[in-house]
């Protein structure tokens, strides 16, 4: 089922889309290549980040060289005035990724999606990977958040408000026999939303077999600072496990963080010389510190980052995470450049 509903999303987002008649034709090169005229519109661009990673496990080095960390392209648009479509896929080996239909004929309010698409789940893991301030999400994101999935969700937003509803297919168990159907929802709001400052707060919660999670979030920028915490608690097959983290930063050169629809996205730096960010974060629970070598378990880390966004589509970053486990002697520690370019 899964492989028919791919392809046929597929042939449906390759269908051509033709000028309006009588409409202007206008072409934008500025982020990616953008093509509208009337209701028809669409869009191709991508993501590259090249890391050095080097990472250390109880004082031995396990990794140590330069990768891809991800080299994804898309295309994106409206086949009609109340009908869009994006794929996503990612060429350094994992394959499809965002490949779905969108029906906005009701409006911002209420959109439906179907396809394979981010499960509504978590503040850190829907804001966008080239949007984080820290190169890798928490270990405590990794180890709750259900990632992208197969289904159909209602999502929209209202005022200050965004929500996400969904139903998905999922193999988070590795079922041997058939689809196993989850349910997954997200509500945040934005009760202060002004042109200095976000209060944000949300609440995710997700069902699948014998898996479920809550997530708590709150976050707060306010002129060149922001802070951001999550607490999540789980129950995976019987064992409870729960974590949390709390991450803040401060932009130098003056710039916010912008935000929009309940996540935050990336500093965009207001002078030709690019915009600098300090952030830090710590974490501690159970979770998926493969970044530091430990693993899944429950560990306490601290991570120390700067950034440097030289344009809107550029950005250069530096981090320093250090863990240990909190049920072993184990201990380690992750360095990581990233070059991002965003197109």
């Amino acid at each position: 089922m899964k492989v028919k509903l791919i392809a046929a999303l597929i042939a449906a987002s390759a269908v051509t889309v033709a000028p309006a008649a009588n409409a202007e034709v206008k072409v934008s090169t500025k982020g990616g290549l953008k093509v509208s005229s009337g209701d028809y519109k669409f869009q191709f661009g991508g993501r590259i980040m090249y890391d050095y990673n080097r990472a250390e496990e109880n004082g031995v080095v396990d990794e140590d060289g330069f990768d891809i960390r991800r080299a994804r392209v898309y295309a994106k648009g409206n086949v009609s005035k109340n009908w869009a479509f994006k794929t996503q896929f990612n060429t350094n080996g994992s394959g499809v990724e965002d490949v779905y239909l969108r029906y906005t004929g009701f409006g911002k309010a209420a959109q439906v999606t179907i396809g394979n698409q981010k499960a509504p789940f978590g503040l850190e893991e829907l804001t966008s990977s080239k949007d984080i301030s820290v190169l890798e999400r928490s270990a405590i994101t990794e180890q709750y958040a259900l990632g992208r999935q197969e289904g159909v969700q209602l999502h929209g937003t209202a005022g200050n408000s965004a929500y996400g509803v969904m139903l998905f297919a999922d193999d988070v168990n590795e079922a041997d026999e058939g689809d196993e159907f989850g349910f997954a929802a997200r509500y945040a709001i934005a009760p202060v939303k002004n042109d200095n400052t976000v209060l944000h707060f949300g609440l995710s919660y997700y069902d699948i077999e014998d898996t479920s999670a809550t997530g708590f979030e709150a976050a707060l920028a306010t002129g060149p600072f922001h802070v951001q915490a999550e607490y999540q608690d789980g129950d995976f097959g019987g064992s409870d496990l729960s974590g949390y983290y709390i991450q803040a930063g401060y932009i130098l050169t003056g710039e916010s963080r912008p935000y929009k629809g309940g996540k935050f996205k990336r500093v965009k730096p207001s002078s030709k010389a690019g915009a600098w960010e300090v952030v830090a974060r710590y974490e501690d629970g159970d979770g998926n510190h493969s970044d530091i070598e430990l693993g899944r378990d429950d560990a306490t880390a601290y991570t120390l980052g700067v950034n440097w966004y030289a344009h809107n589509n550029v950005k250069l970053g530096v981090n320093y995470t250090d863990g240990e486990s909190n049920t072993s002697d184990d201990d380690g520690s992750e360095f990581r450049v990233r070059f991002q370019l965003t197109f």
